[in-house]
């Protein structure tokens, strides 16, 4: 049920098992908000998630052997290009060489730099372990056990549990270094003031271990090929096809009923929507009450997707390095707090932080000779707002993320001959993403490990009803481009209808 990039992960483990599958799709693309269609002319267009980082750091694209099946990913180095509009500089797959830039631009803080990487490097590898299992409820402790760095437990629990903009004052001391990285953290969604925040911070070390890719077309390559993997497997996959009741039968999962009537029987159903959208699929008398008290909050971030005649042209910075990894543009710190403080009152960020990327800069086939794609991701919108609605103030959110970019690379605007603006509630209502959270539930700590998407579900199955599986982004290990959770169902649906697992 559903065709996320996790779904079709699970999907893929189980056809390659020998489970005959069926994959269901109410889109007309598989993806979910992992895929690109070409919306402009001579323009792939990316829906949703652009970087690939995480997937780097699971089995998946190898076990899968998705290279047979057309994904073909291109390394990003640098791999982030770092700016408050005046001293731009660049984080590389290569550590050192980072270091030495850092050292020469701003002194000192390329020092600070090795010993972040050294202090939080085993800490951020046993974090990917336990990405990549199913969750437990000893997961921190795990964290901690497993990080057998130079700090001491107690000095690494001290910070762990602490906000990361305090984590990331503590290392660097020149802002102009300090923000982007703070900035990269809030992609999960808690500002930086939120305690127990500081791993999203804390993971940083795993951008050198496993780089930062693009798949060749576009980020739906990953997709792409998960579908032609499951067809190659003996799977089928069927789009237009809406997912409106879950079958049960005597309690037990039994199939699934279309949007248009049709049925189909199965041992077992694996949904890899939102968990709402799941609830909702199901009798209530088989939805928990935890189900319906999950966080999804109000709203998260807002993308303007760009089609460029031309090619982007930042003022301050080294082409065409600039344009090729993720830019982690913003002004200073108090740029992301006052955004986020405008976002818990209800409003639209007037001059957002952004994350730019301009994948044409090393894909060709994503844009005319000349062109450009860029998409502009920025942060906080909410989904309810204070006044008005998304219908009548979509225009102005567009020009405050313009404007805001137009300080990193002036004339942009001008070279715009087509575009996709994506609000919180566009991403509900095409990506089925409820209140536009591209993460499905909240990143809090209380809906992270075995908490989410709440305890009794935590190990891919719907409590109480027998045959039935959960994936996506609502389950461990939450949103982003990586698989992990479609791996981990895989693994339990697998052991429990074959009872020998896939591998």
């Amino acid at each position: 049920m559903g065709a996320g990039h996790n779904a079709l992960v699970t999907a893929a483990y189980a056809a390659k098992a020998g489970l005959k599958v069926g994959v269901f799709e109410k889109r007309h693309v598989v993806g979910g908000a992992v895929s690109t269609e070409e919306l402009v002319p001579g323009y792939q267009f990316d829906y949703g998630g652009s970087a690939h980082i995480l997937i780097r750091m699971t089995p998946v694209v190898q076990e899968l052997e998705l290279s047979r099946y057309g994904l073909h990913y291109t390394d990003l180095d640098p791999m982030f290009h770092a700016s408050n509009g005046e001293d731009p500089w660049f984080i590389y797959r290569d550590a050192e060489r980072t270091i030495g830039e850092l050292n020469e631009k701003f002194p000192g803080q390329g020092d600070q730099y090795r010993r972040f990487l050294a202090d939080w490097t085993p800490f951020a590898d046993a974090v990917a372990d336990l990405f990549n299992s199913a969750p437990g409820p000893l997961d921190m402790g795990k964290m901690i056990l497993r990080s057998k760095g130079e700090m001491s437990m107690q000095d690494q629990l001290s910070r762990i549990l602490r906000p990361y903009g305090d984590v990331a004052k503590e290392y660097f001391s020149d802002e102009r270094v300090r923000a982007p990285l703070t900035w990269m953290a809030a992609q999960s969604g808690p500002p930086p003031t939120d305690p127990l925040s500081a791993p999203f911070l804390l993971w940083h070390p795993l951008y050198h271990r496993g780089g930062v890719a693009r798949p060749k077309g576009g980020s739906g390559g990953l997709t792409k090929a998960l579908a032609r993997a499951i067809e190659a497997y003996g799977g089928e996959v069927f789009v237009n096809a809406g997912v409106r009741h879950i079958l049960l039968e005597d309690g037990k999962a039994a199939g699934i009923e279309l949007e248009d009537g049709q049925k189909y029987t199965a041992r077992a159903v694996v949904s890899g929507t939102h968990i709402l959208t799941t609830a909702a699929a199901l009798p209530p008398e088989v939805v928990p009450e935890a189900a319906r008290r999950v966080r999804v909050g109000n709203g998260f971030g807002m993308v303007l997707r760009l089609a460029l005649k031309g090619k982007v042209k930042y003022r301050n910075h080294t082409e065409p390095n600039s344009r090729v990894g993720l830019g982690l543009l913003i002004k200073n710190e108090q740029q992301l707090m006052k955004g986020y403080g405008e976002f818990l009152a209800g409003e639209p960020t007037k001059d957002p932080p952004i994350i730019a990327m301009s994948f044409s800069a090393i894909d060709d086939s994503l844009a005319p000779p000349d062109g450009e794609v860029l998409w502009l991701w920025a942060q906080y919108y909410p989904y309810e707002l204070s006044s008005g609605s998304w219908k009548t103030r979509t225009e102005e959110a567009r020009e405050n993320i313009l404007n805001a970019f137009e300080h990193y690379a002036p004339g942009t605007r001008d070279q715009i001959v087509g575009e996709l603006v994506q609000t919180p509630l566009w991403l509900e209502q095409n990506l089925g993403l409820h209140r536009g959270n591209v993460m499905h539930l909240e990143m809090s700590f209380d809906q992270m490990f075995s908490f989410r998407p709440f305890m009794a579900a935590s190990q891919y199955k719907w409590p109480g009803v027998p045959g039935l599986y959960i994936t996506g982004a609502s389950t461990h290990p939450g949103g982003g481009i990586m698989g992990a959770s479609g791996r981990s169902a895989a693994t339990v649906l697998v052991k429990d209808l074959t009872r020998r697992g896939w591998k």
